[in-house]
């Protein structure tokens, strides 16, 4: 039997009775329900599974994957660890551009370094395939510096340009 509320009755009993009238009687509650308050009632344990902290460590590591950052933040750790990963005398003469699709851009200070570079491709692949596999490094590319050219410029013209004067 439910009890209704009188005119006499203060608010607090009309809103505790209106939330019983919604929620229901916790004394007629299905077998599942009974389950669920006799599993709620049973004796915490203080170090069962899933109940230490988690360390800052994991937490960042959880956000960022769920974001989708590692791969990002794996291509930064790597521009930034060039020296370490080519050596500080391939380092002096190189610098990472950047990474696209996958491509890992490196400008070099002569042809000769861009050839050491590209000789050495396979080794330098593998310590960065190891070290960063979330970078996503599939290939390298490296660049030598800019030789002048006579397709561009202030005084260039359409044509087959210089050839056509000197022969």
């Amino acid at each position: 039997m439910k009890p209704k509320p009188k005119e006499d009755d203060n608010e607090a009993q009309r809103v505790y009775l209106r939330f019983r009238k919604v929620f229901g009687d916790p004394t007629q509650r299905s077998r599942d329900g009974k389950r669920r308050v006799a599993r709620a009632g049973a004796p915490s344990q203080p170090f069962g599974s899933g109940r230490d902290p988690k360390g800052i460590a994991d937490v960042i590591l959880g956000v960022t994957t769920e974001l989708g950052w590692n791969s990002t933040l794996a291509q930064s750790d790597l521009m930034n660890a060039w020296p370490e990963m080519v050596g500080s005398e391939l380092a002096e003469h190189s610098v990472p551009v950047g990474i696209d699709d996958g491509t890992l851009t490196v400008q070099c200070d002569s042809t000769a370094w861009a050839t050491q570079l590209r000789l050495m491709r396979a080794q330098v692949t593998t310590a960065i395939l190891t070290t960063y596999p979330d970078a996503g490094i599939q290939s390298m590319r490296f660049l030598a510096p800019n030789a002048p050219t006579w397709k561009r410029g202030p005084r260039s013209v359409p044509g087959r340009g210089p050839r056509d004067t000197y022969g």
